[in-house]
């Protein structure tokens, strides 16, 4: 689970991304001491900062800096003064990107995951698979999502792991039935339904919801974060 880091006075911005990033996976802390923004920058590790331009005390400018002393975090800034000379300044002090206000939070999304994806995912576990918060450890067959765990049966760890290899692309039931029982002999579809089924409830003990989409008549898929 990814950590951000949103230096956004405005009570509204915050409560909005603030709800619906963590729907997305992400955990979320908003800072509350406009003068102890390194402080709690320090304390929460973020790996991104959502940060606005215009604050109490200082700049958005003036934190991206001191960030920049001892982080290379990316720092994604917001701000309605969106006029060329405010971009190339918030890209000379160190920003990784710049969305101006109002923004719909979708553009946001889009950029946050675009970043982490260029930043973190180079690094990863290859022992792991993850999408949208969820990791499938390859090894032990545990699914995580933030604190929480769950041990997977064999049929359910399958299951994941063939939708999260292929995110964002439809896996046909056919595949899924085939991988699963690899046999010649007929297996009814509802067996595979049921399965589905099963996994999806398990995965709700953990907090996850609407991680697998259904293509009706098709097969099965996790959209592409």
């Amino acid at each position: 689970m990814y950590r951000i880091m949103l230096v956004e006075d405005d009570a509204t911005i915050v409560d909005i991304l603030s709800r619906q990033l963590e729907k997305w996976g992400y955990l979320v802390r908003a800072v509350q001491d406009f003068d102890r923004v390194m402080e709690e920058f320090r304390e929460f590790q973020p790996q991104l900062v959502l940060m606005d331009l215009s604050l109490p005390f200082f700049n958005g400018y003036y934190w991206c800096t001191e960030i920049r002393k001892i982080s290379r975090v990316p720092v994604l800034f917001l701000s309605s003064a969106s006029d060329d000379m405010n971009l190339i300044m918030a890209i000379n002090m160190g920003a990784d990107d710049f969305i101006a206000k109002p923004f719909k939070f979708e553009v946001v999304l889009a950029k946050i995951q675009a970043i982490i994806r260029r930043t973190y995912d180079f690094g990863r576990d290859l022992n792991t698979l993850n999408c949208r918060g969820v990791t499938l450890n390859l090894g032990d067959g545990v699914v995580s999502f933030g604190e929480e765990k769950l041990e997977l049966s064999r049929n359910e760890y399958k299951i994941l792991e063939i939708l999260m290899k292929k995110k964002g692309n439809v896996v046909p039931r056919e595949d899924l039935i085939q991988a699963l029982w690899d046999t010649e002999e007929f297996i009814d579809e509802n067996t595979l339904t049921v399965n589905v089924a099963r996994l999806r409830q398990r995965l709700k003990q953990i907090g996850v919801e609407e991680l697998i989409s259904t293509r009706k008549g098709v097969g099965y898929l996790i959209m592409e974060p």
